[in-house]
Parts: structure tokens; sequence; C-alpha cells
């Protein structure tokens, strides 16, 4: 069976998405599934992806390639060699998993799809999510969801949520295709046996005897690190040890105003920025950390807070997180409203309680490797493709 996967953008500084399709197309492998990927060389706002044969396969770690295209722009990433390509060899392939909506490459890849005759399965990364849809360019995606993207979805072949909550988030919209739960996997093995503190420590040597209080995420207004900043305060003389870590990149002007509110609280000495770490630096960085905090908005799932159930680590979050709350049920994650006073109580509970620490980081990573490991994701992938194109289908 030939896929292929459309994204906007496989940059890291994207978050998750980025993440995942590659972990998706890396589980498909040992089922014969032949994987390529179409997107944009966006790299962040205003940069492109250097040292890329441009509209060409190129091959990955896997089994499977990606096709990087020129955008034109920042606003939707359009990109009009990527359109050109899509309607030129979408019919090439079995399946067409668009990953994204309001995204020039989604609009795309779905109207190629359907003119050319091909099932395509939608992702939608969380964006039909109340919070997603109110809080960002309110107008103009009512506008856009109700013109152009919903009559697509009605007739994609399925829809692909990563967890319950996406999925019942997007019920009011009255999809009637199959609609798939199917969580993010990841390779577990990098968090078996994790790097030495000292791998972070050195280059950050405000945290190397202090108790770490680990935030790490892209940096989005929807994460809640200014409700985390404002929690961490009211904790900061009860626990004199205790050091905010926050690892991850966004916008400028958003991190600058963080940071403000942090000198402005008192609390700038407590707090350690790192920007974006990869490899084995991030690996450190939960090698360092005694809890992990995500106080998202929003999130459809969250794979750093999986990275750090991976990791055992004690990990606190929110009931807007869709893994954190999936994984709630299992005493794998602590949930605590998204309010300051709230957040802070839960973190120094924590911090006050070895045991409970224990219990979830035991829980977290036992869960992380039964139900959220590349395997699993391949299966049901897989299995999922088999019901929308079976004629197609040998099983390997």
């Amino acid at each position: 069976m030939r896929v292929l996967h459309v994204i906007p953008s496989l940059s890291p500084s994207s978050g998750g998405p980025s993440f995942a399709l590659p972990a998706m197309a890396r589980a498909l492998e040992p089922h014969g599934v032949q994987v390529s990927v179409a997107t944009t060389d966006d790299d962040g706002p205003g940069r492109h992806m250097t040292g890329l044969e441009l509209a060409t396969a190129i091959p990955q770690e896997g089994g499977w390639t990606a096709r990087y295209f020129p955008k034109q722009t920042e606003f939707y990433k359009v990109s009009l060699p990527l359109w050109r390509w899509l309607h030129e060899h979408a019919r090439e392939y079995d399946l067409v998993h668009v990953h994204a909506l309001f995204s020039f490459a989604s609009l795309t890849a779905m109207r190629a799809a359907r003119r050319q005759g091909v099932p395509y399965i939608v992702r939608p990364l969380g964006v039909l999510n109340r919070w997603g849809m109110e809080q960002r360019r309110r107008w103009v995606k009512n506008f856009s969801f109700r013109l152009l993207e919903l009559p697509l979805l009605r007739r994609a072949a399925a829809m692909h949520y990563t967890s319950r909550m996406e999925q019942e988030d997007a019920s009011r919209f009255g999809l009637r295709n199959h609609q798939a739960v199917i969580p993010i996997g990841m390779n577990l093995s990098p968090f078996e046996t994790l790097p030495s503190r000292d791998v972070f420590t050195r280059q950050f040597p405000a945290t190397a005897t202090t108790r770490n209080i680990l935030f790490l995420s892209r940096i989005d207004v929807k994460k809640g690190v200014d409700l985390l900043l404002s929690a961490f305060t009211k904790i900061a003389a009860q626990h004199p040890m205790a050091h905010l870590i926050i690892c991850g990149s966004g916008d400028p002007a958003l991190v600058t105003a963080l940071q403000q509110q942090a000198a402005a609280l008192g609390i700038a000495n407590r707090v350690t920025w790192t920007g974006f770490v990869t490899g084995e630096l991030r690996l450190a960085a939960y090698a360092t950390a005694e809890m992990f905090v995500l106080p998202s908005h929003s999130e459809n799932f969250g794979i750093a807070l999986l990275e750090a159930m991976a990791a055992g680590l004690p990990c606190l979050s929110t009931n807007q997180v869709a893994l954190a709350v999936d994984a709630a049920t299992s005493g794998a994650v602590h949930i605590a409203a998204r309010e300051a006073n709230s957040f802070a109580q839960a973190m120094s509970n924590l911090l006050n309680s070895a045991s409970q620490q224990q219990s979830l980081a035991q829980a977290a990573r036992t869960l992380a490797r039964s139900d959220y490991s590349l395997a699993a994701m391949g299966r049901s992938l897989h299995q999922l493709y088999q019901e929308l194109v079976p004629s197609t289908v040998t099983s390997v």
C-alpha cells in the first residue's frame, strides 16, 4: 500500500506534529506501508529550511521519503509548487493522510485527493476544539471552516483523532464519516536509560543542586506558561530549593513578556530559560527534573507529556490536555485546575510527597510502554488503512 502524508511543516519549531508524523512513518514500515510525505520548507516564521533538494524524494531513517516545497507566504504557508505536485501525483497513492487544517497544504491535499478519486483521512491536530476555534483568528477561522474545510471534512473517508477528548470536542460538527481514535506512539527506547543530569547542568549550572520542576514544550499562549509562573511564585518561599526550568522556543515577543512577568514576580533567579532543546540535551532535561508540568489551556494530545511519562517523571497537568485526561484514569498523571492557586497547591503537594511522586512515576512509565509505543500506533494505523483500502493491502 502506498500512502501519502501531507503536513504544512516538519520544522521542529512547529512542535508536536513535526515529531508525530515521522513516528507514524516509522511505525508503518513493518506493515509494508510505503510512506511518502509532502510538506513545505517552512522552518518557523520568516525562515526556510536550508540544504534541501526541493521537490525531490529524500530518503529518511525508517524507510520513508519526504518532499519539501518552497513556501511563498507565512499566512497559510502557501506553496504553489506543492499545489502543482499534489494535483499531478495524488492519484499515484492508495490513500492520502492529511495532517492539520486551516493551511494551504491541507486544503490542497484534500481537494486533489477528492478530484482524483483517492480516499483521504484528516487528522485535525486539535484545531477543531473550542479553544482553538475561538481564541485564534476566530472570524477568519469560522468563515474559512464553513466555506472550505467543513465540506471537505464531510467527504473524508475518515477522521483521525489522537484522543477521545479531541473526538468528543469535534462531535459538535456532526461529521458522519468513520471516526478513528489512534493515540500518538513513540520510540520509547531513548527513555529507558537517560543521560546523566550533568549533561544538562553543565550547560545550565543554576539547575545543578536544585529541585527542578520542568516545563518542556513549544512556548505558546495556549501552553499556560503565564499561569505556571504565577503558580510557582506562590510556592517559591515554601520550597526554597525549587527551581523552574522552561525548555522551548516560541514567538520572541511572547517569550520576552513571560520573562518580564517572572522578573516582576520576583522569581527571575528561580527560573531557567533554555530555549529549544533536542537530542541528548532534551533527554538530560528529563533526567534533571523532579517533576514535569504542562498547564495547557488546550492540547489535543501532548507529546512532551508522553516523553516525561516514558522517562518516569511524576507529571502534573490540566483537564484540557487530552493525554493527561486519559492517563489520569490509570493514576499516571495528576490533574489540577487551570488556576494559579490550585496548580500551586498541586506542585507543593508533589514536592512534599515522595510516595506520591513514586506512585505517579511508576504508573506513568508502565502506561507509556503499554499503550503509547510505536508498535501499538503502527498496528492501529495499518488496521485503519486496511478498512479504507482493503483491495490493495497485503499483510506483512
